[in-house]
């Protein structure tokens, strides 16, 4: 699942969870000398590979959905898409990560993490290749969720394989991949409109070109298509500790936790504000008179925000008992950025932008607090399973409404107000699921 398994290992530092892990890394080791050429663990030059493999997959994570929102007007005229159409593409992103990310854990123990990761990097390159030219909205749409179902299914086990590979460096390697999504969801933001440009004007060759990137990350994964190792709490053929947690989770009705849905209900919000900021906040600067140009950096600069705050946000919120001051301090920025947007968006265009970056930070404090509501690695997994899941589900009408309100009142009034007034169940959410408990204590 996402990083959620990630936190687990510095928030749980009781002796029993110290053993616990420590017989995960060493099982896990055992699990890696299975590839040829890994006689004593596995090889330093096999283990450089996979970190290349992370960086690469984490680079194409976001690309594909950034690099729409600096060319929306584009590709809305080159399609005769209205309003609501675009506001049906800016929610394909969410429904397909909803969707497609369940089955990632059940084909991950199918066929192996590395083989599914390496499938769907294929998935982006050929998605990305195919949307510009199909020549319809429909089929614009459904080679859009060939490449979003690439990057769900990769980016829920690329996690796991960190726990796979790195057992003793989660944290190290967890930030440089989360450093890498940054990277690359401001990369597509920043560029795609200049190298358009240099391309004759052309966007489906501004949006080709992304496809490039996709196609080269699949090269580092062939490697590890035939590893078959169970994925971090998937039931084991052997009896332990993993296997007893493995059997008791099922007992765990997470329903009946309010901490689960609170986290839920912040998840979801959380990304119904991003993937409205990533699909409309180019357009909105656009029709204020800021060039294209301009408009695909700051939303360049809104993403970049990510790459320090994913690692200091963590940090700071392990050390809290409860996350809700953190919630608060992030939904005011979102509510200042929103404000300006509708006073003087133009304006004040950059301060907009680092405010609203800020707001979006939101997410690796959700998979930070997944971390810490759960005690077992266990009930981590189904917490995760259940925030995520439901939290994409409730974040599909967001954006498809912005579109709506946009077409019907024929500016960006409404559809601000309501970014702005969603800040406020965000954060009600947010320091609901921040209390210092656990779900297990709840259900």
């Amino acid at each position: 699942m996402p990083d959620d398994e990630t936190q687990t290992p510095t928030l749980n530092r009781g002796p029993a969870a110290r053993t616990s892990h420590d017989t995960r890394a060493q099982s896990h080791g055992t699990g890696a000398q299975q590839l040829p050429g890994a006689a004593e663990g596995p090889a330093p030059w096999l283990l450089r590979l996979i970190a290349v493999g992370l960086v690469l997959a984490a680079l194409n994570l976001r690309p594909a959905i950034t690099s729409l929102g600096a060319l929306l007007e584009e590709v809305r005229e080159g399609l005769h898409m209205s309003g609501s159409v675009a506001g049906v593409l800016t929610s394909v992103p969410p429904l397909c990560f909803a969707v497609f990310g369940v089955m990632a854990p059940r084909l991950a123990r199918r066929f192996g993490a590395g083989a599914v990761v390496c499938a769907g990097m294929a998935a982006i390159a050929v998605g990305l290749v195919v949307r510009p030219y199909i020549g319809s909205t429909a089929g614009f749409l459904a080679a859009s969720a060939l490449a979003l179902m690439g990057i769900a299914v990769s980016n829920i086990l690329m996690p796991v394989i960190v726990k796979r590979w790195f057992p003793d460096r989660v944290g190290t390697m967890t930030g440089l991949y989360s450093m890498a999504l940054a990277l690359g969801t401001a990369l597509a933001a920043a560029v795609t409109v200049p190298v358009t440009g240099a391309l004759g004007g052309n966007w489906q060759a501004g949006l080709v070109v992304w496809a490039v990137l996709a196609a080269i990350a699949v090269l580092p994964w062939i490697v590890l298509v035939r590893d078959r190792t169970p994925a971090p709490g998937q039931p084991s053929p052997s009896p332990g500790p993993a296997a007893t947690n493995a059997s008791e989770a099922p007992a765990l009705r997470i329903t009946r936790s309010r901490t689960a849905w609170g986290l839920a209900c912040f998840f979801g919000l959380q990304a119904t504000a991003a993937y409205i900021t990533m699909g409309w906040m180019p357009q909105i600067f656009r029709d204020a008179g800021v060039s294209a140009g301009t408009a695909g950096l700051l939303l360049a600069v809104t993403m970049a925000m990510g790459v320090p705050l994913a690692f200091v946000i963590p940090r700071v919120a392990s050390r809290l008992k409860q996350q809700g001051p953190i919630v608060v301090v992030l939904g005011l920025c979102g509510l200042i950025g929103y404000g300006g947007l509708y006073l003087a968006p133009a304006a004040g265009a950059w301060a907009w932008a680092l405010l609203l970056g800020v707001a979006n930070c939101a997410f690796p404090l959700a998979l930070t607090m997944i971390g810490m509501r759960a005690r077992s690695g266990a009930g981590v997994v189904r917490l995760s399973a259940f925030a995520q899941s439901t939290g994409y589900l409730l974040s599909i009408p967001g954006p498809l409404l912005v579109g709506v309100l946009y077409q019907h009142s024929g500016g960006w009034g409404l559809p601000i107000a309501l970014m702005a007034g969603l800040m406020i169940p965000q954060m009600v959410a947010g320091i609901l699921a921040g209390r210092d408990r656990t779900i297990e204590d709840e259900c």
